[in-house]
């Protein structure tokens, strides 16, 4: 098992007003974090895991991932949709300071 912590934050995008050039942005970040992301043989499980004070609906909560996921797929050399690489998305409650992203990554 590898994980790492990324200091992302995770939001909902699906009823988000905001400007194209804001949303790209925080894509490119959520994407570019993926680097750090430890790389690991394929098959694969991937634990994404938003910690934030509030919870996300599931279908937001993977919405808002959907950069981190494409990040983390390129750093495992696939497309998103390998089916090598099953992905799985929790929430956790944290400071409500902090947001945080925990990434796990497992054999299949």
């Amino acid at each position: 098992m590898k994980s790492v912590m990324l200091p992302l934050r995770i939001v909902s995008v699906a009823n988000l007003r905001e400007h194209w050039s804001k949303r790209a942005k925080r894509a490119k970040a959520h994407r570019a974090a993926a680097i750090a992301v430890p790389q690991h043989p394929l098959p694969c499980v991937v634990t994404i895991i938003r910690i934030a004070p509030r919870m996300l609906d599931d279908d937001n909560m993977q919405s808002g991932a959907k950069a981190l996921r494409d990040g983390i797929a390129d750093r495992l050399g696939v497309k998103d949709n390998d089916p090598r690489v099953q992905w799985l998305y929790r929430q956790e409650r944290g400071d409500p300071k902090q947001y945080l992203v925990h990434v796990i990554i497992e054999p299949a």
